[in-house]
């Protein structure tokens, strides 16, 4: 490899000429020589402290010195924010302000937006290895009047790096570390015709071992975890007149997965829990008791397009996506390992399509030199075929060894698709040069179908069709060019939910009120304040916030609820003890505060400190519960209950309700990044740097039935060390992460259980079975991400 970097260099280095250090796209420069951020927040190119909102904007240059390559390290540089993978690989999940976000309750309706190149997309796909990203944007608060879909939370816009019309250039970027990962990444850019056309070529190829967990046995596979992940992306801008601009872009991303679910014993942290009676695990052994591995395959193909037009003073843009998910996966489903050595997995396969249009007018001169404006129309489409295959294992009787003697597969289907129309205006009017006066609305039309298939039953087939109309509204004030006030308000709606993971085909109407939701509705309010101090070298922001939600999905933690399962077999349907993560649709009130700090200390070294405090709390609102001894109140964390003590719970409600008062979120209240870099020349031809990055979180709960999931508070450090070209061509960087070595563990289930079918005897037509349940002496459970120790190298020349 280090050949073939020495190859590619060679002639590189040779067409290699002088040029600027490289900056973020969206960073440009004051007339006073100061760095400005440029956002596009409100769809117009605005310096980050003059926009009424709270921006967190990381640029391609924070992802290059920081060494982000998973879209998931973007969290360390927004506090609050919780950006998160399902080891299932349906998905993933942003979580801010005070709630919670699972894509298995909420699908495609993110309290969290991301936008890929203006177009909005499901997480799983952003939250993938990235390269060659032009800037990043983590807008907090409602969001929806003026960018795509309606988001309660905020939204997170991802923009790639642009062509350059005038210069060719390009860039190769190879980083490898002490704990299996190789990661390279690298772009071209061709200029076709000087100045009216180009294409940017870029791409990934990444190695690692996931979260190295490993398995405790050889057993079925016993393969070290690995995940690899390939990826290419071809771009083209075309600007034949100062009028005319068109653009687009197609993109593949193939990940492939290998990965083991974590445990520890149970009796670690719980001293009356039996003794683990195999291997005692613990936390730091980054241990796995199951035999066979979850197996993953993703294959992501994005393309997105969008022409603008330009006279009058006015903008006409269009912009358009269509992106295709392709999901394999194979998980293990005995977590207790009844049967050791055997395989008894779900197989699943998604095929998600979705397609967004919109088309939108606005300003390029203030209107009677007072207002600016917005107006336009959306359009989204999704559809998410999935098949799988639900298994359910049948134990020989112990006489005969307890062995696995069957797996029944149970055929389930889901089709459905959403379809969501919706227009939007936003008017801001100048009052003067120091007050400014926003307010926008957005209609939204919603329209979803869902079937579940279970057996070749259909079980369920819910329609909704819905309208609602959303605002918001600021004000903001500049006392001085450096400072300002500022107030906000506004709503956020997302439609009702169908969840899936259910498959019982003897539901109750209880359990149905968990699984199909009334649409959620919220409010915000907020106020803050920017300011810019000591000769534009400090900045210091602060904003307070309250949001009110109706029937927000709280989904249960952990491994879930129990309930009463009703499986069809070849003989009939049989009934048994199965968990599963409900959602309640509960009122939640979000009170909190976030701020900004940070310092040029001097002209070689900068300081910058943000913090987060959201605490989101359930008002008496009513979730599934276990509740065996029909109190009202959860049950504390126990072992699964046999089949004939739940019935008798429960009865023909098959699980239990709860009225609470609760934290509506898992995530710390509190949370801050502290970040700083130092420059010093070394000489002419060469320059030295220091940065370093820590993430504080503080303590958090988790589910309030669980005594041993909730996660006291824990900092991480990474450190970054180097030399560099002054003129930003090279860049060579020793770096740790984790340095301390900081082993937290974060979330803990109860303990893991298997059930299944157990033979009870034989008759002429065939075995009779009856329901059983093995509980394991182990949790299951995730941790912060591994130390490592790694090299990266950077090389540029010409445009980069």
């Amino acid at each position: 490899m280090g050949v073939s970097l020495f190859a590619l260099m060679a002639p590189a280095q040779a067409m290699a000429q002088e040029a600027a250090p490289q900056q973020a796209e969206a960073t440009v420069e004051e007339d006073a020589g100061e760095p400005v951020i440029i956002v596009q927040a409100r769809r117009r190119d605005e310096d980050v402290q003059d926009v009424p909102s709270v921006i967190n904007a990381v640029t391609a240059a924070e992802i290059q010195n920081l060494n982000l390559r998973d879209f998931t390290e973007v969290k360390t540089l927004a506090p609050g924010l919780e950006l998160n993978t399902n080891a299932n690989g349906i998905g993933g999940n942003a979580r801010m302000r005070g709630v919670n976000f699972d894509t298995n309750a909420s699908g495609n309706n993110a309290t969290v937006e991301f936008y890929y190149n203006d177009a909005p997309i499901s997480a799983g796909v952003i939250l993938q290895q990235m390269y060659d990203i032009g800037q990043i944007e983590v807008q907090r608060g409602p969001q929806g009047t003026l960018r795509g879909r309606a988001s309660p939370s905020g939204s997170i816009t991802i923009t790639t790096r642009k062509p350059d019309l005038n210069e060719f250039g390009g860039f190769i970027d190879a980083t490898a570390n002490d704990i299996g990962t190789l990661n390279f990444k690298g772009g071209l850019n061709l200029p076709i015709i000087e100045g009216i056309a180009a294409i940017r070529v870029a791409g990934l190829w990444d190695e690692n071992e996931a979260d190295r967990v490993r398995p405790t046995t050889n057993a079925v596979d016993g393969r070290d975890p690995f995940s690899r992940t390939k990826s290419g992306r071809i771009s083209a801008l075309i600007e034949p007149t100062d009028w005319i601009r068109l653009e687009g872009s197609y993109q593949y991303m193939d990940r492939d997965l290998r990965s083991y679910d974590q445990v520890e014993s149970f009796s670690v942290v719980n001293p009356a829990a039996p003794p683990t009676t195999d291997l005692l695990i613990r936390a730091k052994d980054r241990l796995a008791i199951q035999s066979d591995s979850r197996l993953v395959n993703q294959r992501f193909d994005i393309y997105n397009w969008r022409a603008e037009f330009s006279g009058f003073g006015q903008r006409l843009i269009y912009q358009g996506q269509h992106s295709e998910q392709k999901l394999h996966s194979v998980e293990p489903q005995d977590p207790a390992v009844v049967f050791p050595g055997r395989s008894v997995a779900q197989t699943t396969d998604s095929n998600a399509v979705g397609e967004s249009h919109e088309i939108r007018l606005q300003n390029e001169e203030r209107v009677f030199d007072i207002f600016d404006y917005v107006i336009g129309y959306f359009d989204n489409t999704l559809d998410s075929p999935t098949d799988l295959t639900r298994p359910t294992a049948v134990r020989l009787p112990l006489v005969f060894g307890g062995g696995l003697a069957s797996v029944v597969q149970t055929p389930i289907s889901r089709r459905g698709g959403s379809h969501e129309k919706s227009f939007f205006g936003n008017l801001t009017a100048h009052i003067g040069e120091a007050t400014e006066v926003s307010g926008g609305l957005r209609q939204i039309k919603y329209k979803d179908s869902s079937q579940l298939i279970v057996g070749g039953r259909l079980l369920t087939d819910n329609s909704m069709d819905d309208d609602k109309l959303i605002y918001n509204a600021s004000i903001k004030h500049n006392f001085s060019p450096d400072f300002l006030v500022y107030a906000s308000t506004g709503s956020s709606w997302r439609p009702g939910l169908d969840i899936v993971g259910d498959f019982s085909v003897a539901q109750s109407a209880l359990e149905q009120s968990f699984l199909h939701l009334p649409p959620e509705s919220s409010k915000s309010y907020e106020i803050g304040f920017k300011s810019t101090l000591f000769d534009k070298r400090m900045r210091f922001n602060l904003t307070a916030y309250h949001q009110k939600f109706e029937n927000f999905p709280y989904r249960v933690p952990g491994s879930g609820v129990y309930f009463v399962n009703t499986t069809p077999t070849a003989t009939g349907p049989v009934q048994n003890v199965a968990s599963f993560n409900f959602v309640g649709a509960v009122p939640v009130e979000v009170n909190g505060v976030e701020g900004e700090l940070s310092y040029d200390v001097t002209d070689s070294w900068n300081v910058g400190l943000f913090a987060s405090y959201s605490l989101g709390k359930i008002k008496n609102g009513t979730i599934p519960c276990n509740d065996l001894n029909n109190d009202g109140v959860p049950d504390p964390t126990g072992p699964a209950p046999t089949l004939a003590q739940l019935q008798a719970a429960v009865g023909a409600d098959n699980l239990s309700a709860c009225v609470v008062n609760q934290r509506a979120s898992f995530l710390p209240p509190f949370s801050a990044t502290l970040q700083s870099e130092y420059d010093m020349p070394i000489s002419g031809k060469l320059d030295g740097f220091l940065r370093g990055l820590l993430s504080y979180n503080g303590k958090s709960q988790g589910d309030p039935t669980n005594d041993f999931d909730d996660v006291g508070d824990y900092a991480l450090l990474n450190l970054f060390a180097g030399v560099r070209d002054p003129d930003g061509q090279w860049e060579v960087t020793l770096f740790a992460k984790n340095v301390f070595n900081t082993e937290k563990v974060l979330t803990r289930t109860t303990p893991l259980f298997t059930s299944y079918q157990q033979i009870t005897g034989f008759t002429p037509t065939g075995a009779t079975t009856t329901p059983a349940t093995t509980t394991s002496s182990y949790t299951g459970i995730t941790m912060t991400p591994p130390q490592e120790f790694g090299l990266n190298f950077r090389f540029a020349f010409g445009s980069r």
